[in-house]
């Protein structure tokens, strides 16, 4: 029996670019290097295009009218099903500024103009290499079922399993995957760790609270880089205490937890610390707490819920 070669399937490359001449010369460029190559003339082009199909990389002029480069790429990083995909600027400025700019819009690199055909072919081969190797890596995790993320401290996703982004996109209902930002009770919390000080910090942080009395749990799992923290996303299902006085004395699912902790004799700053809340937020939340139950304080509000919770 012949056995039939198998043909390496064409990567595939957007190129983002208003000018005419550069368009021509790269394309000319990544074709004759074996590449598909897509065009875009401007961001939004761009950005229509994307909905359509998934490029393996993308070569992105930073100065364009209308939507610049910078934010047409801060917009696809908003996009699970192209955040993973690779962005390379090109631009004719050199100023760190600008090339601090693209990094943080969520460029993972920069070539300056007039482009160096061979230069930039192969630094666009080096990053695809690693986001594919970044990209396998994140599936088999999502096989064995590991909902892990990292983030930096200031909250920032950097990448996510695939299972991780459709709980995050399921809780909050937008795209949950890289270049988003975790809710602000977790950027509190992440940068609370940062800053270290006096006083024990909350081991995980409650990022979303459903309706049937699911929680979404961050715990870090550890550090793996200057400013990267490896993170666990657990779902919980609501059996414990605090989902009972939700059930039992009519309360929201935070205002619950709230109580939860006052029956344990925590003082609100603990409060605040555990739910990953502001202070204020915690005697907001217990002043609701005292209309619904119609009681004073907080001595009268516990003793209502070690009733509830024994059953009384």
């Amino acid at each position: 029996m012949t056995m039939k070669p198998v043909t390496k399937p064409r990567d595939v490359v957007l190129v983002v670019d208003d000018s005419p001449e550069a368009l021509s010369f790269l394309t000319d460029a990544l074709e004759e290097a074996g590449v598909t190559v897509l065009v875009a003339l401007d961001g939004r082009k761009a950005l229509a295009l994307l909905e359509q199909v998934t490029p393996d990389v993308i070569l992105m002029d930073a100065i364009m009218p209308g939507l610049d480069g910078f934010e047409t790429c801060r917009q696809l990083k908003r996009s699970s099903q192209v955040a993973h995909v690779p962005v390379i600027f090109m631009t004719g400025l050199t100023e760190t500024e600008h090339i601090l700019k693209g990094f943080a819009a969520g460029g993972v690199d920069y070539v300056t103009k007039p482009i160096v055909a061979e230069t930039l072919i192969a630094r666009m081969y080096a990053h695809l290499a690693n986001a594919r190797v970044a990209q396998s890596t994140r599936a088999a995790l999502d096989v064995t079922g590991r909902t892990l993320l990292a983030a930096n401290h200031r909250g920032e996703v950097l990448w996510c399993t695939p299972q991780t982004t459709r709980m995050l996109e399921a809780a909050f209902g937008t795209a949950g995957g890289d270049g988003v930002s975790l809710p602000e009770e977790a950027r509190r919390w992440l940068a609370d760790r940062q800053a270290g000080g006096p006083g024990r910090k909350p081991d995980s942080v409650v990022i979303a609270t459903g309706t049937d009395g699911r929680r979404l749990r961050l715990s870090p799992v550890g550090q793996t880089g200057p400013d990267e923290i490896l993170l666990q996303l657990a779902e919980e299902t609501g059996a414990g205490e605090d989902t009972q006085l939700k059930d039992k004395l009519s309360l929201t699912p935070r205002e619950a937890e709230v109580l939860m902790w006052v029956a344990n004799g925590k003082p609100n700053r603990d409060i605040a610390e555990i739910l990953g809340l502001s202070p204020r937020t915690v005697d907001k939340h217990l002043e609701q707490i005292y209309a619904k139950l119609g009681v004073e304080n907080r001595a009268a509000a516990a003793a209502m819920a070690v009733r509830a919770l024994n059953g009384r």
